[in-house]
């Protein structure tokens, strides 16, 4: 069974302008999710900014995102690192805060061969019993999982189950959905690529849109999944503005300062990310009015 379908959201994680994590805020925007439909919260993702949280920031935002959920939608957190052993360190704690499942993206940096990759997954996946979804991302990580790596992960490690497929190839995704035959779940890791990768087999997304669009998120993807591909198609393309502007510079700048404009949270993020260029701010605004979301 796979850890949820529908759309996850990749959750920001707010700060004070000094910094520290805004936890109040935190939980206004754990709850508009839960309240508009959204399916899996993945917590200290890219999103989050779980690169600069340190250590102990990373675990008390995860355990705090899974005592507010409360077993409401499953809770996914983010525990990769390019060094394995942080990576255990990070997945064993969070397995102790009941988490449904853990993301672990591919190490960045030193960019591990496809053997590395293997072992590297392999070794803490087998630290912990809760399922895991291998993140691939290579664009901001120089490092692909490839096919066949992914499915033989799938085939050999009870506890990887899935695969957030952010590469943007839609060929590679669905040479893994064919080489696979249903062993992993396959999600989009691209707010652009929902339907394509849907029609493939995909579970869902893992998303970043849902920050600020969460119910339209949830129902582009049931759409899909209910068998109304026109409706599910319809929504897609129109949320295509708006994927552009939350792209039009490094993720996460923009979406902070949407879940800003929607006065969630301020938008402050943490070096080296800064503030979002005005003409950039400018089009995100109008691409939210046009979608109906500010």
């Amino acid at each position: 069974m796979a850890i949820f379908e529908g759309s996850g959201v990749a959750i920001v994680t707010p700060f004070f302008e000094n910094g520290e994590v805004d936890y109040e805020s935190f939980r206004k925007l754990i709850e508009f999710q839960i309240e508009n439909g959204t399916d899996c919260i993945i917590v200290c993702g890219t999103t989050g900014e779980s690169s600069t949280l340190t250590h102990e920031e990373h675990l008390e935002c995860i355990r705090f995102c899974t005592e507010v959920v409360n077993k409401r939608i499953p809770v996914v957190a983010g525990t990769g690192s390019n060094c394995t052993e942080t990576a255990v360190y990070l997945s064993q704690e969070a397995e102790k805060y009941g988490v449904d499942g853990l993301l672990l993206v591919t190490p960045y940096y030193n960019k591990a061969t496809q053997k590395g990759l293997i072992k590297h997954f392999t070794t803490v996946a087998n630290s912990v019993k809760v399922p895991i979804i291998l993140y691939n991302v290579p664009s901001r990580t120089g490092c692909n999982i490839l096919p066949e790596t992914a499915v033989e992960l799938a085939r050999n490690v009870e506890n990887i189950v899935g695969i957030k497929e952010a590469s943007g190839n839609i060929g590679q995704i669905a040479h893994l959905a064919q080489l696979a035959d249903g062993c992993i779940d396959i999600y989009s890791g691209n707010d652009d690529q929902v339907v394509p990768i849907l029609s493939l087999g995909g579970k869902g997304v893992i998303s970043v849109i849902a920050n600020i669009a969460p119910k339209k998120t949830h129902d582009l993807v049931r759409k899909y999944l209910d068998g109304d591909v026109k409706g599910s198609l319809e929504l897609q393309l129109a949320s295509l503005p708006l994927c552009d502007a939350l792209f039009c510079e490094v993720n996460p700048i923009p979406v902070k300062k949407a879940v800003e404009l929607m006065g969630f949270c301020g938008g402050t993020l943490r070096m080296p990310l800064t503030e979002m260029e005005e003409a950039h701010a400018l089009r995100l605004e109008q691409a939210m009015k046009d979608y109906g979301v500010l």
